[in-house]
């Protein structure tokens, strides 16, 4: 499937939880990580933290073979998330329409010209809780191609979503 911005919006809005709290970032994290390792032989971070104080809820690798690096992705990618409140997938294809490099158009929309502080790679996620305005938390993916670091957030909130029905 091919992505677009709608159908980014479209995925975030049929991710919205009924709660957040550490529990269901456990459930969640354990419910993606597992899905990383099971069908991904680069292994990946997984990376749940709470919005307003990025108090971190759950992380762990999908198996061995992760560096440093991964978190200095992670942390761009959910600066990304924090400041513009939607997933970095759709912040990349959103930027990407002005044809023009996400960095460069970054840089004309927003005067931010430093790369090392958001990364407008897929993989960065909104955590959102239904009757609540705006996000309550974060979650990253770092170490995938983007497509698949965003895709296993999205498959991982869906299987959370199916179990509580």
């Amino acid at each position: 499937m091919s992505l677009t911005v709608e159908s980014v919006q479209a995925q975030e809005e049929a991710c919205i939880l009924p709660s957040f709290d550490s529990n269901v970032a456990w459930e969640l994290g354990s419910i993606i990580r597992e899905y990383c390792s099971n069908n991904f032989t680069r292994p990946a971070v997984v990376y749940i933290a709470h919005a307003n104080s990025s108090q971190l809820l759950f992380f762990a690798t999908s198996g061995p073979g992760t560096l440093p690096d991964n978190m200095h992705w992670v942390k761009r990618k959910e600066a990304v998330v924090l400041r513009w409140g939607v997933s970095t997938m759709r912040m990349r294809l959103t930027r990407e329409e002005s044809g023009k490099s996400t960095q460069q158009s970054l840089q004309d929309k927003f005067e931010m010209a430093d790369p090392s502080i958001y990364a407008l790679h897929g993989g960065g996620f909104p955590v959102k809780v239904k009757g609540v305005e705006g996000i309550v938390g974060v979650i990253v993916i770092s170490g995938l191609a983007q497509e698949d670091d965003h895709a296993v957030i999205v498959e991982g909130i869906q299987e959370y979503l199916a179990r509580q029905s």
